[in-house]
């Protein structure tokens, strides 16, 4: 890693972030030596749920470090004093544990950036605002006087009435901020960021026009502020670089990247085991920042990938990456982590869908399977047979794959991991009775299948695995059974 002062480095970085010219001048330079490195790159603690430790985040800020990632967003939905009751300050002990967090990013040449989320309940107007904006500015003076130098003001995830009308408001009370800090340290570095309620390019526009709100805030807002989006959707994968170019075009800005992988706080029973999907190289990027889940060991496969995608976006592979990450993490247990971890990589629901396909080759076997198994009479039986062994000696290497990280995983990872694991093994054994069944259709068979399938679904509440393969076949394999 290219060692420069912070000091040094800070100027770069904010000389980077400094007008859509400069950085469209800097997005095939070098940070930190890497040619085409995306400047800012890191993690936002951003997601719902339980907040880490104070030792999750100094591990994580280490990890930050010895991964290339320059930069930490400190922004958990769930410190109260973040959101909720943004106007109090912090107490004293939160504010040591504070001052050791910047001191830890400053030693690993990581910025950290302290977020403040004020758009549930904050005043624009009269003289509630002026209290509010004086409350808000103490918040950051008082992490100015703890180290922090890079600050984010949010107005995500707030009700449509918060937001209607409000965003030049928005726009204007980080303007205010930022004018007042710099004022109140002159000399300083110092960087801001922020995020509209309009976050996702769908929903910052209509018709291919910007909406009312995302024209005015981003008509208002500071050129030198850096604007966080989540690409197309809250947590859509896949983003092309003609969707970027897109919501670029609405903000007259290369706008910076919030990516909602591996973060699970919308399935929480779910985990998100693969790489980070391949990003555009260009337009190029300010920022990207990974949001993780709230397991931090198992999030930081996925983090990983995202940091070797931020070094350089052109030459990611997202599958290369991901082997690499299991080596380095996973060691002797990379094989059977990464079988395991194939079938925890998709996350998706009415509004999500990001990550890797799970397990594309045994679901492509199992489709076939399914297919051979409805014609019964195919005049291939012997296609079938031969599928089915193979199918049987994938299962139960899968199911022995989970025994092995039972056992050898460190105490922390596993206990993340626990019952995802369990409810895979349900699942290798309930397909392999399928399996077994649609050759050999013996009372005895179905009751062991019927019996599997039960504890499946007795467990469907603790963890969500492999949906969209075994569990699809199994439960494709119970419709057969009724036959």
């Amino acid at each position: 890693m290219h060692k420069l002062c912070w000091r040094c480095r800070r100027l770069w970085l904010c000389l980077c972030l400094t007008g859509s010219l400069m950085l469209g001048i800097l997005s095939g330079s070098a940070v930190d030596g890497a040619a085409a490195s995306i400047p800012l790159r890191g993690i936002v603690e951003g997601f719902y749920g339980q907040p880490w430790t104070q030792a999750v985040r100094l591990d994580m800020l280490q990890f930050c470090a010895g991964n290339g990632l320059n930069a930490y967003i400190y922004a958990p939905k769930d410190d109260p004093y973040h959101r909720a009751k943004w106007r109090q300050p912090y107490p004293a002990a939160d504010c040591a544990r504070l001052q050791e967090l910047v001191r830890a990013a400053q030693a690993g040449g990581v910025h950290f950036i302290f977020a403040v989320s004020p758009g549930l309940d904050i005043s624009y107007e009269g003289e509630a605002a002026d209290r509010d904006r004086e409350l808000l500015l103490a918040k950051l003076d008082s992490m100015y006087a703890l180290g922090v130098r890079d600050f984010a003001i949010f107005f995500d995830d707030i009700l449509a009435e918060a937001k209607d009308g409000k965003g030049a408001a928005q726009a204007q009370l980080v303007n205010r901020m930022e004018e007042q800090m710099r004022a109140r340290h002159p000399g300083e570095q110092l960087m801001f960021f922020t995020v509209p309620t309009e976050y996702y390019r769908q929903d910052m526009e209509q018709d291919g026009q910007p909406k009312a709100y995302t024209r005015a805030f981003a008509r208002h807002l500071a050129a030198d502020v850096v604007v966080l989006y989540t690409g197309e959707g809250v947590a859509l994968g896949n983003l092309t670089a003609e969707q970027l170019q897109a919501a670029d075009n609405l903000y007259s800005r290369q706008l910076g990247l919030w990516w909602n992988y591996p973060v699970n706080d919308y399935a929480t029973t779910a985990r998100a085991l693969g790489p980070v999907e391949k990003m555009p190289a260009e337009p190029s990027l300010p920022a990207v920042f990974y949001n993780p889940m709230e397991q931090p060991q198992l999030s930081k496969l996925a983090l990983a990938t995202g940091a070797a995608c931020a070094a350089d976006p052109a030459a990611y592979e997202p599958e290369k990456a991901w082997r690499e990450a299991l080596k380095q993490q996973y060691g002797p247990l990379a094989t059977a982590m990464g079988d395991v971890a194939q079938h925890m990589q998709h996350l998706q629901n009415s509004w999500a869908r990001i990550g890797r396909d799970d397990a594309p080759e045994m679901k492509a076997e199992l489709d076939e399977y399914l297919q051979l198994w409805r014609q019964q009479d195919s005049k291939k039986p012997e296609s079938r047979q031969l599928l089915g062994r193979r199918l049987s000696d994938e299962l139960q290497q899968l199911t022995t794959d989970c025994t092995a990280l039972e056992t050898g995983l460190p105490a922390e990872t596993k206990a993340e991991l626990l019952p995802q694991l369990q409810q895979l093994r349900r699942l290798a054994r309930a397909a392999s009775l399928a399996i077994a069944m649609s050759e050999q259709d013996s009372a005895a068979v179905r009751v062991a299948f019927a019996q599997a399938y039960s504890e499946v679904k007795a467990h469907d509440a603790e963890a969500e695995v492999s949906k969209l393969v075994l569990r699809t076949f199994v439960d494709e394999s119970a419709i057969m059974m009724k036959r």
